[in-house]
């Protein structure tokens, strides 16, 4: 359907320091974050399947109780209804893929 250019998608600050720009499919959603060093977001969960891969910077982030360290290259896994949070460690740049489509994200 055409080419899409990330910096022509006006970003959503989504929560405080999450600055998200969304790409929706019929199935899923593309996620595209620039986030803010010591910006957090709390513990939640949600129907959707995740992963997040950090592109730049240092995210820590807590699955299921389990908290890592993610850097660059790294991708964290998050099944549908599985608690989870992070926090910016440092300026950080954000891939996330939701399946199904985040709605509330449009």
């Amino acid at each position: 359907m055409g080419k899409i250019v990330l910096k022509d998608i006006e970003p959503k600050e989504i929560i405080k320091g999450y600055h998200g720009r969304f790409i929706h499919m019929d199935t899923y959603t593309l996620g595209f974050w620039e986030v803010e060093a010591g910006a957090e977001i709390p513990i939640h969960s949600h129907v959707h399947e995740q992963t997040t891969q950090v592109i730049e910077g240092e995210f820590q982030m807590t699955v299921d109780g389990k908290t890592e360290i993610y850097t660059p290259g790294m991708i964290v896994k998050i099944p549908s209804h599985a608690p989870h949070g992070g926090k910016a460690i440092t300026n950080c740049k954000l891939s996330d893929v939701f399946c199904p489509a985040r709605e509330d994200y449009k």
